[in-house]
C-alpha cells in the first residue's frame, strides 16, 4: 500500500438518476457491501471512464429486480490516499498473503473456500479482500482509503488480441473523505 504523490483521479459512478441527482446535491454515497463485490465493501468507481459507468447502470437496470430505473453516471474527484493498488507488486503480495490466510482458516474449519462465479459475482475475491482488511486491522496498520484494480472483461477486440473490449480500472473508496467532489458528466446521455 502506498500514498501516491499525485493521487487525484477522476472516477465515474453508475447509478439511478435520482441517486445521482442526490449525490450532486451533496448527499453521501451509500457503500456497497455485497459478499460478491470483487474489491470488497465500499463505493465503486470506473477510473477515467464515464462510458463504462453509464454502461454498468444500463446493464444493471435490465436486471430484475433492479434499483436503477433511469441509468445515470456522476463523476467524482478521488484522492486515492492510502491505496491498496493491485497493479503493483506490493499490492499483489498483500492479496496473496490474505488468500493464504483465508485458505488455511477455511481448511482448518472444514469449510470450503467461496468461489467466483461466471455471472461476475466474485465471492472468493471479496472474501480475500475482507480477510486482508482484517489482517491489516489486527496489525494496527492504518485503514486503507481506496483499493484500485484492473478488471479484464469482455471479448477480445480483434482475433488473437490481448486487449478485451471492457477491460477497465476500478476503484473502491472505503473512506468517504477520499471523495473530494462530485460533478455532472457533460453529455452523459450521449456517452
Amino acid at each position: 500500500m502506498h500514498r501516491l504523490s499525485s493521487s487525484f483521479v477522476l472516477g465515474y459512478h453508475g447509478c439511478d438518476r435520482t441517486v445521482g441527482e442526490s449525490l450532486l446535491k451533496g448527499n453521501p454515497f451509500r457503500p456497497s457491501n455485497n459478499d460478491y463485490d470483487w474489491l470488497g465493501p465500499g463505493i465503486y468507481f470506473w477510473e477515467s471512464n464515464p462510458q463504462r459507468g453509464l454502461d454498468f447502470a444500463r446493464d444493471t437496470a435490465r436486471l430484475k429486480p433492479s434499483g436503477i430505473r433511469e441509468p445515470f453516471v456522476v463523476g467524482a474527484v478521488l484522492d486515492l490516499g492510502l491505496c491498496l493498488d493491485l497493479t503493483t507488486t506490493a499490492g499483489v503480495e498483500w492479496i496473496k498473503t490474505a488468500f493464504d490466510s483465508l485458505a488455511k482458516n477455511t481448511a482448518a474449519g472444514g469449510v470450503p473456500l467461496p468461489s467466483n462465479r461466471k455471472d461476475g459475482r466474485r465471492h472468493l475475491d471479496c472474501a480475500v479482500m475482507r480477510r486482508l482488511h482484517s489482517i491489516l486491522e489486527s496489525l494496527g496498520t492504518p485503514a486503507v482509503d481506496t483499493v484500485r484494480g484492473v478488471f479484464v472483461e469482455g471479448k477480445p477486440i480483434y482475433p488473437g488480441a490481448g486487449f478485451d473490449e471492457k477491460t477497465h480500472i476500478q476503484i473502491v473508496v472505503r473512506n468517504q473523505r477520499s471523495i473530494k467532489g462530485v460533478f455532472r458528466v457533460p453529455g452523459e446521455r450521449s456517452l
